[in-house]
């Protein structure tokens, strides 16, 4: 059965890097980190979630690779970005990655977008992400993730509330 149009891109980008085969689309949506590791089997950490920001004022994407497990310190964020950042509404998610909402995978988007990555994925392996629709996933090391995503390795979890 093919794969969807934006999964199908996904592999494409993939199988163009020697990555062929890795995109699964799931009978159960993965739109969330505990929706995708249950359909998957996984632990929610193994899930990298791909989250979008803007700078507030720059109006620039940024893009937030976490450990499903993790709240991100938007805080962190912002001292990395050099200013303030909020989260985008569905229209900017699509224009700047290409991807909807609970879809958008750390590779593959409509244009060159800083990237973020949790350093909590480092000590998982394998990690699943979103391959370009809700009901789309695939499994890659965090080594794998680095390389292919461009993105800066970085410490962004929230702290844990005393």
């Amino acid at each position: 059965m093919p794969l969807a149009p934006s999964a199908q891109k996904v592999e494409d980008w993939l199988a163009a890097r020697g990555l062929a085969g890795r995109v699964t689309e799931m009978p159960d949506s993965t739109r969330t980190s505990a929706e995708a590791a249950a359909t998957i089997g996984c632990t929610v950490a193994q899930i990298a979630k791909s989250l979008l920001f803007r700078g507030r004022d720059s109006g620039r994407p940024v893009l937030v690779i976490a450990s499903g497990t993790n709240r991100v310190d938007e805080r962190k964020v912002a001292a990395l970005m050099g200013e303030r950042i909020q989260r985008p509404d569905a229209d900017y998610v699509r224009e700047a990655t290409g991807y909807v909402i609970g879809g958008v995978p750390p590779i593959a988007h409509a244009q060159p977008i800083t990237t973020l990555i949790d350093a909590d994925l480092l000590a998982l392996d394998p990690i699943w992400a979103a391959a370009g629709t809700p009901f789309a996933v695939f499994r890659l090391t965090a080594e794998e993730l680095v390389a292919l995503s461009g993105g800066q390795v970085v410490e962004l979890k929230q702290a844990a509330k005393a």
